[in-house]
């Protein structure tokens, strides 16, 4: 079984098609789907998908995006909405300097109250990191220190540093669709030296299709694309990249029950 442990069905690109999406997914062996919360405005629209399906969970938070738009999270709600069965996570939260939608200090704030979260609650936070690496690895050694959490840097397109240093503090590595692009090969190069045991694979459905669907809608099924090729750069046979990720995903998303069977 494959886990996509991240994608977005709340998203209007899957309105008209949720159920046949989900379905597809389980003919392509992927068994458990996590779908993010970018938007606490937004929460009960990601719940109700969680609760619609019993193999979906969901996870609660603002994305670095959304930041300077949506009214400040505080530890307490987070805390509140994570005591439901289904919301397994905090985030996706972080930084993005690539885009600079949000304040930076907004972003840097909010990132903090999710893993301020996280540690109170011992659940893992869901990172998204662009163009701000430093800043990122800074925050995360900072709020370390205050006390451990767990997490994953989502949709991993960095470098060797910022792999090691996400390893050293005990995260978790997730590699999407992107590591398939011609263009990838000094990603492929990072993820190749990241122990099989702190890896997890995604969509981030309904954006970066794996080759070969690049360009078009993304969608959980794809995951098991990702995995294929993520298996032939760790040189390792797939079921054993299938096995692995699975594992790591149910280790670290602890509160998802395990499938039966």
């Amino acid at each position: 079984m494959l886990v996509d442990s991240h994608c977005h069905l709340d998203f209007p690109d899957f309105a008209d098609d949720l159920d046949g999406v989900v379905g597809r997914a389980g003919q392509a062996g992927v068994g458990l789907l996590l779908t993010i919360g970018t938007h606490l405005s937004r929460h009960e629209q990601v719940l109700r998908v969680a609760e619609r399906f019993p193999n979906v969970y969901c996870s609660v938070g603002i994305h670095p995006h959304e930041a300077g738009s949506e009214p400040a999270a505080t530890v307490e709600r987070l805390l509140e909405l994570a005591a439901h069965p289904k919301v397994v996570a905090f985030g996706e939260t972080g930084l993005d300097y690539f885009y600079d939608k949000s304040p930076r200090d907004r972003q840097r704030a909010s990132f903090r109250i999710h893993l301020q979260a996280a540690r109170r609650a011992g659940l893992p936070v869901i990172v998204h990191t662009r163009d701000a690496d430093d800043d990122t690895a800074a925050i995360l050694a900072e709020e370390m220190g205050q006390g451990a959490f767990t997490g994953l840097i989502h949709c991993f397109s960095s470098g060797p540093q910022f792999a090691e240093k996400a390893i050293e503090l005990g995260l978790y590595i997730s590699a999407s669709g992107i590591m398939t692009f011609k263009t990838a090969e000094a990603l492929r190069a990072t993820l190749r030296a990241v122990p099989l045991d702190r890896l997890l694979v995604e969509t981030d459905a309904p954006y970066l299709a794996p080759v070969p669907f690049r360009g078009k809608r993304n969608e959980p099924a794809y995951v098991a694309h990702t995995a294929a090729r993520l298996a032939e750069i760790k040189e390792v046979p797939f079921a054993d990249l299938e096995r692995a990720s699975t594992a790591n995903f149910l280790r670290l998303f602890s509160k998802v029950p395990p499938p039966c069977g």
